[in-house]
């Protein structure tokens, strides 16, 4: 993984490049998460990649040194509520688009995971497959995966039935023995349980 898409948009005066990535779109609980981060140019970072390629621990690990590293970085999200209101798409721009904000240093240019762009007040590109080809987007995916965990186990804490520090709300076996035994909890996606609920039908 290089700095090509960095280094590219500095070419074209672009200083201060965001990566931006989320975490928890498919999820029947809790809310997605995004972060975006500004890299120093041309920072090493042994072991940054992919969140999903990587272990707890390794991204527990990075998830500090990041922050230590980046020039900055800004975590935004989107609750279920908001989730149920707008869909998980808009609530995914949202997120992206409050992580930017929430940047200690505001960013000039934008580099997306993805092939949808978030309405931005920045110019920005999509990246397919981004966090693996951007060390600015792999950071952001790190820092919004590890941020919606910790959010999880939060959760569990408050409602230990739901066992979320388990499944952290994607919808396993377990999740849906949980949901069946004990209800909808105010923290569940009810427009990604309509099966349940019976809307929609």
């Amino acid at each position: 993984m290089d700095y090509n898409y960095e280094k590219l948009a500095r070419e074209r005066g672009y200083k201060l490049v965001c990566g931006v990535d989320e975490a928890g779109r498919g999820p029947l609980a809790g809310p997605v998460y995004a972060a975006a981060v500004i890299l120093p140019e041309g920072a090493d970072i042994p072991g940054l990649n992919d969140s999903k390629k990587l272990s707890e621990k390794k991204r527990e690990e990075l998830f500090d040194i990041i922050k230590e590293t980046a020039v900055a970085y800004g975590i935004g999200t989107a609750s279920a509520k908001e989730i149920d209101e707008i869909n998980i798409l808009q609530a995914t721009y949202l997120a992206m688009r409050r992580a930017v904000e929430a940047l200690g240093i505001p960013a000039d240019y934008a580099l997306i995971d993805g092939n949808r762009m978030p309405p931005l007040a920045i110019p920005a590109e999509t990246i397919v497959k981004g966090d693996a080809k951007s060390p600015s987007i792999a950071a952001a995916s790190i820092l919004a995966k590890v941020s919606r965990d910790r959010y999880m186990y939060e959760l569990d804490k408050e409602l230990p039935q739901y066992q979320f520090a388990k499944h952290k709300g994607y919808g396993t076996a377990l999740h849906y023995e949980c949901i069946e035994k004990y209800g909808i909890s105010e923290h569940h996606r009810l427009s990604f349980l309509k099966k349940i609920t019976g809307e929609g039908k």
